[in-house]
């Protein structure tokens, strides 16, 4: 199956508990990120991600074969209690498994992803994007603009201490709940990241705050942050919440998959974070 938009096309083989990606685009070597990713998890956390069991990342498209994993997917609904404990669970597993020193010589990318999602970010505002010209989000435009403009997110990489394997795409859809546990799935934007980000661009990801209805300061008080920590998260929050009000503006990519008003309910969301 693959989606508008989509960068990769899955098949899944329940009778053989197989699924089959292909690739849509790579250029940001995103085949490579995924297998690194799950063979990497494989060593240290069996059973959190598929297992990865072949792969033709030269392949034209690329392509990776890899166990299938029970469960349905997060964001649908509300989160339960249960729920939002095992997606704790599940993150913190995530990011305490790889050491930083096997991530470094594995990764085919060095580039933060919060460095990244920076650098995205500032080449979409250098595009000029049309936001239509509700009042309100121009108003939170023109904030964040005059923010971002005083602001440095992208030097505020994290001390290699606190670098994590991050999965990079936090859509509640990639967390499976299997009723008792949640296993965590789609790793091509996986790279080298720091739990501030981690969390932030969760928490800020529209299938968290709008579909699930997760409270953010609630579900973030339940993770030891360092105070470093926390200071990066604030600012990496505004950033997501930039990058999802330019997906969200007239004709963007996310906005005919999202119900009329959400580009106006981000707005507010993201004046409450810059304020």
């Amino acid at each position: 199956m693959a989606r508008r938009g989509a960068t990769h096309e899955v098949c899944i083989d329940r009778a053989q508990r197989l699924v089959v990606k292909r690739f849509q685009s790579w250029d940001r070597c995103e085949p490579a990120r995924e297998w690194t990713a799950l063979t990497l998890l494989a060593e240290s956390a069996p059973g959190l991600a598929p297992a990865p069991l072949r792969a033709d990342l030269d392949a034209d498209p690329p392509v990776i074969v890899m166990s299938w994993l029970p469960g349905v997917q997060l964001g649908h609904a509300p989160l339960s209690a249960a729920q939002t404990e095992a997606l704790m669970v599940a993150l913190e597993q995530l990011w305490q498994s790889v050491p930083i020193s096997r991530m470094k010589t594995c990764a085919p990318t060095t580039v933060p992803n919060s460095i990244a999602l920076a650098g995205q970010v500032r080449a979409m505002l250098a595009t000029e994007p049309d936001l239509g010209e509700d009042p309100l989000v121009r108003r939170a435009w023109q904030a964040a603009v005059t923010w971002l403009d005083n602001s440095t997110p992208d030097s505020q990489a994290c001390p290699d201490g606190e670098v994590v394997l991050g999965q990079g795409d936090c859509n509640l859809a990639n967390f499976l709940w299997d009723g008792a546990q949640i296993r965590i799935v789609d790793f091509e934007d996986s790279g080298p990241s720091d739990r501030a980000f981690e969390l932030a661009i969760l928490v800020e990801h529209i299938s968290a705050w709008s579909d699930a209805s997760l409270e953010a300061d609630t579900f973030l008080a339940q993770f030891e942050l360092t105070t470093s920590e926390r200071a990066r998260l604030r600012q990496w929050r505004r950033l997501a919440a930039l990058f999802w009000m330019i997906l969200l503006r007239p004709d963007g990519p996310a906005s005919c998959r999202n119900p009329p008003g959400t580009l106006k309910l981000q707005a507010s969301r993201l004046l409450t974070l810059l304020g």
